[in-house]
């Protein structure tokens, strides 16, 4: 009788077009693992609170607001949408305005704890829908979010190789602006935790970084 496969929770961190999001989702296909883009959260409330009037800077108001957000998930093929209230975010939260925004919005103490728990809740998501475990992505996931993951993965490049990258993707993205931002905040900055894995992916193709992680995996008993 076979052994039962792993829950396994992966973890994925990086600044703005460093492979994150197309890592997540090729690892996401190949193991059954439900895809988890905690960046589209964070551009979905930036989007939200842009439309009622607020900026990053009136804190008070920023955290009055997010009392009206209800949050909700839903499960798309093997990825997990952010709802708030009947409304799932499309590509409007990759509009210009969202992208200037979204990080000055992130570091708000207020918006990182409204999103905190949810954000964990859908390791539980993950195992109602009977996937074989869960793999997020964002910049604090292997330090806040899930720090005891069985695998955290740290993705970093040069600026320019992420700026041509969103180039390429059509976007305006001010790469060197947002990683100040994600570095320094004072609540869940970007960082590589102790004991996570970074990879350097200025020279390597996708290909090569799903192998090199699909590795690690299959050496944590899931194969796929």
């Amino acid at each position: 009788m076979s052994a039962t496969p792993p829950f396994l929770i992966i973890a994925i961190d990086g600044g703005a077009a460093s492979g994150k999001s197309s890592t997540a989702r090729a690892l996401s296909n190949r193991f059954r693992l439900l895809h988890v883009d905690t960046g589209s959260y964070y551009r979905a409330i930036a989007f939200q609170l842009l439309q009622v009037g607020l900026q990053p800077g009136d804190e008070a108001g920023v955290g009055a607001a997010l009392q009206h957000l209800p949050l909700g998930t839903r499960v798309v093929g093997s990825s997990a949408r952010l709802e708030i209230g009947d409304w799932t975010p499309g590509e409007e939260i990759r509009s210009p305005a969202v992208n200037e925004a979204v990080s000055r919005f992130a570091a708000l103490p207020a918006v990182r704890s409204y999103l905190l728990a949810y954000q964990r809740r859908q390791a539980e998501v993950a195992r109602a829908h009977a996937f074989c475990g869960l793999v997020m992505e964002g910049r604090d996931i292997g330090s806040v979010i899930f720090p005891d993951a069985d695998l955290r993965i740290f993705l970093h490049a040069s600026a320019e190789a992420r700026a041509g990258r969103r180039a390429a993707q059509g976007q305006v993205d001010s790469i060197l602006e947002r990683d100040k931002l994600d570095t320094s905040r004072k609540t869940s900055p970007l960082v590589c935790p102790p004991g996570a894995l970074p990879i350097d992916t200025t020279l390597l193709s996708l290909e090569a970084v799903v192998e090199h992680i699909s590795g690690l995996i299959r050496a944590r008993g899931l194969q796929g």
